[in-house]
């Protein structure tokens, strides 16, 4: 081999091969997912060549001209007394140098570019060099698997809307279940922490880059005493913007809060604003338009692009806080994407974005009233289709006149409260804390507690949207591959049951691609196979994320061992001709995950299945707007929002998890209709709504639409 090194002192590249000593001769590392490594030791006692210095250039080049490194030196050579000569001490250089790659071999798999993981491969036999299978790292050994269960995190489980009667005196109200909440921070159903999606209060020097990205051709915004200060514009929409760095996933109940709110004249632009693609007042889906309205500054309610509700005229010289509510029944609206390298073939399970509905709440305070003074509500709405994920900025100056002091986004959950009064008038009730002119706050546990002079009035009813909450599990099956082994006179059904844990499986739908995905490399019988092959100057370069295809003497293709290169190391053997030794070690997906790693340790809170779906099983819609269009004394009258298929209709049960024709001990109904009555039984009531359609066996939605109610049966 030929090393090179360019010192950076302006006489180029000088051939260090003489160097080299036998004693450290080069070696070349390189591992999928990190940068290549040239390692080795100098001895320049009798060459007149300068010590390499830090950041210099190496190239290391085979015999046959192949350029196998190009890195540089992360630090200057360390020293090593090898001995004393005539001249005197002798020292031997140590060098280290890391190469150019700094991105992810497998950062090209999720980009999509032309040298995907796995697109080489190398076909080598089996006489060529030296096979050398490892142990299994796993904690069991991992077989053949053709019925897989995967379990992930805690997930939200069935749509529950819950209605209670007010009595004009009664504050505390106690919900059925435990709401979902995020469970991001701690993988436990008893986790309910709120997320702080984003938060600063805009009191440093500069503005937070980890945070947020700035545009500001002209110098209008800065940092002051007041917080994000708006000093005009350039005239044009999107062009000076504050913008949050990572997209918001537009799921659950989600809060934003921007306080210390001051605008003056002229100012137009967007504040605190969801954008459905570039930011611009076209793309706003949620946001607050400030505008000139005779010679006044008044706040308006920007919905998908267009000004909804009621214009607020800010004053001079008065702070606001403007909120804006988005509830989503669905908390997960983009699914995991998982990768999987089965016989050399790249394949991608699930991904895709969450179709869901999403109600809106604009409110406002102004800061300098009285802490029990209620928001001002601009406007409550619902939207059929949202955006899965936005960006959001929260500033969008065309030419704002301002300053804004703080701004955070919360994921509070799932929880949504709707009261319809006497008179029919439906009122969405806003959460919090006291003092920030909400109507009621709620506990984790469930617990709904009402402030003074916002409680419940008689005659009042009002409902709780929420989701309950489970451990997501699935369980798929491979009928082919259990038919070719019982053919062979194989057990066909060979089990196996873990747990997700890169990347999270937020739901059942997630658990069951991650389990397909499983599916398409645990049946082979090379799956689990780790180990190393050792050859003597290939015939051509090899690298990280390569195939690899050992074939056996006998030639053929069943004999073709293929296996994913995780690791090259190349070591000079300081002879001539050129004897290089690589070493190639190998694993495949089930002996070492690459994009889905999984644990054999099931969390104590996990329900598994009792029967295995094939992969091809699907699932019907779930009931996301079901709700209780009126209660009597005698009947609750329900619409699930969407109608049934052909031959289907709507089951309604007592009891979860037990949806199915021949099971009728807790069957209430079936209804061949979108919109039915469920005769009244009691004050508390507990039903259980699913699509199903006409197949044989009917195929039904995955989750539950749950009816509560504690209402008096006279009415």
């Amino acid at each position: 081999m030929r090393i090179t090194i360019d010192n950076l002192d302006g006489a180029g590249a000088r051939d260090y091969s003489a160097a080299v000593s036998p004693e450290g001769p080069l070696k070349i590392e390189r591992t999928l997912n990190e940068p290549a490594r040239c390692t080795g030791m100098l001895d320049l006692s009798a060459l007149a060549l300068p010590v390499p210095v830090r950041q210099a250039r190496v190239v290391v080049v085979s015999d046959a001209g192949a350029q196998i490194f190009v890195g540089y030196l992360a630090t200057a050579p360390a020293r090593l007394y090898a001995g004393r000569a005539t001249t005197g001490p002798v020292h031997w250089l140590i060098f280290n140098a890391m190469g150019d790659q700094t991105l992810l071999d497998r950062k090209s798999v999720l980009l999509g570019q032309d040298s995907a993981l796995g697109s080489v491969t190398h076909a080598v036999g089996d006489g060529d060099g030296v096979l050398a299978l490892s142990p299994m790292k796993t904690t069991s050994v991992r077989e053949l698997a053709s019925d897989v269960t995967l379990v992930g995190d805690v997930e939200p489980a069935a749509y529950i809307s819950e209605t209670f009667a007010g009595d004009g005196t009664t504050t505390v109200f106690n919900l059925a279940e435990a709401p979902y909440r995020s469970t991001r921070t701690a993988d436990s159903i008893a986790s309910t922490s709120v997320t702080q999606v984003l938060l600063d209060h805009f009191d440093q020097g500069t503005l937070n880059g980890r945070v947020w990205t700035l545009r500001d051709p002209g110098s209008f915004l800065s940092l002051t005493s007041k917080g994000l200060t708006m000093s005009g514009g350039n005239g044009f929409d999107g062009q000076t913007t504050v913008t949050a760095n990572d997209l918001i996933e537009m799921g659950g109940t989600l809060v934003v809060e921007a306080s210390g709110v001051q605008m003056a004249s002229p100012s137009t632009g967007v504040v605190c604003g969801f954008y459905n693609g570039a930011i611009e007042a076209l793309n706003c889906f949620a946001g607050y338009n400030v505008r000139q309205s005779n010679g006044t500054t008044v706040l308006v309610p920007l919905v998908n692009g267009a000004e909804a509700g009621t214009p607020y005229t800010l004053l001079n010289g008065h702070r606001y806080t403007l909120r804006i509510r988005l509830h989503c029944p669905e908390t997960e609206r983009v699914r995991q994407t998982w990768h999987a390298l089965a016989d050399g073939v790249l394949q991608a399970f699930g991904g895709g974005a969450v179709a869901a509905p999403m109600s809106l709440l604009f409110e406002l305070v102004d800061e300098g009233v009285s802490s029990n003074t209620q928001a001002t509500v601009l406007y409550a709405g619902t939207v059929t289709n949202s955006p899965a994920s936005c960006n959001f900025a929260v500033v969008n100056s065309v030419e704002l006149e301002g300053s804004l002091a703080y701004c955070g986004i919360t994921q509070e959950g799932s929880v949504w409260i709707v009261s319809t009064l006497h008179d029919g008038t439906q009122v969405t009730r806003m959460t919090g804390a006291a003092g920030d002119g909400v109507d009621c706050s709620v506990s984790s546990a469930g617990r709904i507690t009402f402030f003074d002079g916002r409680i419940p009035v008689a005659g009042e009813r009002f409902t709780v949207w929420y989701r309950g909450r489970r451990r997501a599990v699935a369980r798929r099956s491979d009928s082919a591959r259990v038919s070719v082994e019982e053919a062979a006179g194989a057990f066909g059904t060979m089990q196996w049951v873990g747990h997700v844990t890169q990347p999270p499986a937020r739901s059942t739908e997630d658990c069951e691609n991650a389990a397909l995905a499983v599916l398409s490399f645990s049946a082979g019988r090379a799956a689990a196979i780790a180990g190393s092959y050792t050859i003597v100057n290939p015939a051509e370069d090899i690298q990280p994320g390569d195939m690899l295809a050992i074939s056996s003497g006998a030639g053929s293709g069943d004999d073709t061992l293929k296996v994913l290169v995780r690791k090259v190391t190349i070591e000079d053997g300081h002879a001539l001709p050129e004897v290089a030794v690589w070493r190639l070690d190998f694993a495949n997906e089930w002996a070492e995950g690459l994009g889905l790693r999984c644990s054999e340790e099931i969390p104590k809170d996990t329900l598994l299945p009792a029967a295995a779906e094939s992969a091809s099983s699907a699932a019907l819609a779930n009931l996301q707007s079901l709700q209780v269009t009126s209660a009597t004394g005698t009947a609750l009258q329900i619409d699930t929002g969407i109608n049934p298929p052909a031959s289907g209709g709507f089951e309604v049960r007592r009891r979860d998890w037990a949806f199915g024709p021949g099971v009728n001990s807790d069957l209430v109904l079936r209804s061949p209709v979108r919109s039915f009555a469920i005769p009244r039984e009691g004050q508390v009531e507990r039903y259980y709504v699913r699509m199903y359609d006409g197949s044989n066996p009917p195929v039904y939605s995955r989750l539950s639409s749950a009816v509560f109610t504690n209402l008096p049966v006279e009415l």
